[in-house]
């Protein structure tokens, strides 16, 4: 049986509202500008993770090689005073020591030797500046200056202790006395 329909009331019926039809062109144009927008933000950030990684990769390789070139450094720099003491050892020796305790003293000459020569192994070499050189404040500490005749401002006078670097980074600078006499 079929239902009847009422026509009579026609505020109780369904609104007949026509749909706009949708522009299968203008659809397609918008998706594809979405989908070129996202693939642009995805190209950036991916060529940004790029970036990033080869930077990382690049501060990883520079650190590996300072850490093999600059690595014993710390050791180095804890050696340092026993180099001072052996030298000071050596240095208060006298010909009467040296006759009386022969052995120990040529044992203490060819620590010291040992040591520099384990230290140089590793890139440690001594800045040993002389009386009479000019002071670098690169390679030198001044501790003191004094006028001192004979002598140009800036001219080494007394050298308290050697100094010593590590390839080109300086690990103690040379302790000196510097002459501060007019030119």
């Amino acid at each position: 049986m079929a239902q009847p329909q009422n026509n009579e009331n026609p505020d109780l019926s369904e609104p007949q509202t026509e749909a706009e039809p949708l522009d299968p062109v203008a659809a397609l144009e918008e998706a594809h500008a979405a989908f070129d927008a996202e693939r642009a933000e995805m190209r950036d950030r991916l060529m940004r993770a790029l970036a990033d990684l080869e930077n990382t990769r690049k501060r990883g390789e520079k650190d590996r090689r300072e850490a093999a070139i600059y690595g014993g450094a710390k050791l180095a720099r804890d050696l340092i005073p026993v180099y001072d003491n052996l030298n000071r050892a050596l240095s208060v020796t006298t010909d009467e020591t040296r006759q009386q305790a022969q052995g120990l003293v040529e044992g203490v000459e060819l620590t010291l030797r040992e040591l520099l020569s384990v230290l140089g192994k590793h890139g440690v070499e001594r800045v040993s500046p002389q009386a009479g050189d000019m002071f670098d404040p690169h390679l030198h500490e001044a501790m003191f200056e004094a006028p001192v005749p004979d002598t140009r401002a800036g001219q080494i006078i007394q050298v308290m202790s050697d100094g010593f670097r590590m390839h080109e980074q300086l690990l103690r600078p040379a302790q000196v006395g510097v002459s501060s006499t007019p030119g």
